[in-house]
């Protein structure tokens, strides 16, 4: 049984998490994917490749990819490399403090472009990613022409 992990599961939009996969075959073929809809129903998504090592696991923190939205070993590549399904969108969170961005990771065999909708992932999960902290408050500024937001820590 492949699983597929995020530690921590939730988290703030700028701190690192850790992804692994593991149950897979030694040096198996596989493809990482990653994505989500933002609040206006757009989907964004990255995908990379990725050969599991002699344990039939996969960490994007050690393991470099071996193609699709990027190479190399990147640990949160598979968030820094969101792109849009329709072009000229930009992944822009709106409401910062009432809802986060869910991501979800799947782990397909071999190398998957996504065409086959019926294509069903070898493992999944969620991860949350907030903009705003527990007990942050957000004021609104308007002063003249100013515009903006403070935010006060608990």
């Amino acid at each position: 049984m492949v699983e597929v992990t995020v530690t921590p599961q939730s988290s703030l939009a700028d701190r690192p998490v850790q992804i692994r996969v593991w149950g897979l075959s030694p040096s198996q073929l596989v493809t990482l994917r990653a994505w989500l809809k933002d609040e206006q129903g757009e989907c964004f998504q990255s995908r990379t490749f990725f050969r599991a090592d002699k344990a039939g696991e996969v960490d994007p923190g050690l393991h470099a990819a071996l193609g699709g939205s990027y190479s190399g070993v990147w640990p949160m590549g598979l968030f820094w490399f969101l792109q849009p399904d329709t072009l000229f969108r930009r992944l822009v969170k709106r409401d910062v403090a009432g809802s986060p961005f869910r991501v979800r990771l799947e782990v397909f065999d071999g190398l998957s472009m996504g065409t086959d909708p019926r294509e069903q992932p070898l493992g999944s999960c969620e991860a949350e990613r907030w903009y705003v902290g527990p007990g942050v408050q957000r004021v609104p500024i308007r002063e003249g022409r100013v515009r903006g937001a403070l935010f006060l820590p608990p």
